[in-house]
């Protein structure tokens, strides 16, 4: 278990992380999320006894992590890929880790296999694609068969195959009972992963919660009606204290906040109002941290230009070339 009790990381004037606390459970995968310059690589470096924490605590297993007797075979952690000796082979980059930790080179083979770098173990890191980079980085976190493992972005870099695989292991990894906490940007891979989420924004806590619990208590969460007498099921409903307005992704039909689709069912057969579709509509996880952190991101993009409105610095002459070169201008 990972466990922050009121936990403040100060950098001289900029405060990064802010009277953190939570608990990381074991047997579940928990989503670590929160817009960029939020507090995340920071905590998770303290918890790693990378950073100290300017007050509070942080513990893994009841301790601070650097009193780790065998830090590999407690902790297994991935955040920087790119964090290795390019001139050192793949093999001997894991076989330095593992000597240094007591464990065997036959580990060193089976996480490896693992991974899937059996084949390229003998070259040397610096050619290695991202995703190769990030197999190598896993390798490593898995390397003392930890109980606690951490990942922040562990799919970047990753083909499709990788991405599955990835998923898959964060998740058999849990359901031995291993902590497994992991930072993603990826919503729709946190969508599918995780069970729970911890969301923090300006290095403050804004939620700790199942991931269901976190898109169901979005606002963007309605009922979508579809009815010849709409008009007439739009005041009813209005009675009710319901908020009814036309769904803009729906034409023709109307997007009801306010009450539950079995309500909105039963009342329009007591007033004899034909309905063509009644569905649920849910929020997705992307939306749903949108809307939580939106007061919390650091750095807002300006709006994009409109169709007949040319980029910054192109001409409407110059904007084919420029996107045909892959946006670089070179």
């Amino acid at each position: 278990m990972i466990e922050a009790e009121a936990v403040t990381k100060r950098y001289g004037e900029t405060l990064a992380v802010d009277h953190l606390s939570f608990q990381v459970r074991p047997g579940i995968v928990t989503g670590f999320l929160g817009p960029n310059g939020a507090g995340k690589t920071t905590t998770m470096r303290m918890i790693l006894g990378l950073d100290a924490p300017t007050s509070g605590r942080v513990t893994v297993n009841g301790h601070p992590f650097r009193t780790a007797a065998s830090p590999l075979s407690e902790v297994g952690a991935l955040l920087d890929a790119k964090a290795l000796h390019g001139g050192r082979k793949a093999y001997n980059h894991l076989l330095c880790l593992a000597q240094s930790n007591g464990i065997g080179r036959k580990r060193v083979d089976e996480v490896l296999g693992l991974v899937g770098l059996s084949e390229v173990a003998k070259k040397r890191s610096g050619g290695f694609s991202l995703g190769m980079g990030q197999r190598l980085g896993i390798a490593a976190a898995l390397l003392g068969d930890p109980g606690v493992l951490m990942f922040d972005e562990p799919v970047n870099g990753l083909d499709p195959e990788g991405i599955i695989w990835i998923r898959q292991l964060m998740r058999y990894l849990a359901g031995q009972g291993r902590t497994v906490f992991v930072s993603s940007h990826l919503m729709s891979e946190m969508a599918i992963t995780a069970d729970h989420l911890i969301v923090i924004g300006r290095g403050r806590l804004i939620a700790d919660t199942s991931v269901s619990d976190f898109i169901n208590s979005s606002s963007q969460n309605y009922v979508r009606v579809r009815s010849p007498g709409a008009a007439q099921l739009a005041d009813l409903l209005r009675g009710t204290g319901a908020k009814v307005v036309d769904d803009v992704d729906a034409p023709g039909a109307l997007a009801v906040t306010g009450i539950e689709g079995a309500a909105i069912g039963e009342l329009a057969a007591a007033h004899g109002v034909v309905l063509h579709e009644l569905s649920p509509q849910q929020a997705s996880l992307e939306e749903a941290f949108m809307e939580l952190t939106r007061d919390s991101v650091e750095y807002h993009a300006g709006a994009m230009p409109g169709p007949s409105d040319a980029m910054p610095g192109l001409t409407p002459a110059s904007a084919p070339a420029f996107l045909a070169e892959g946006g670089n201008g070179r």
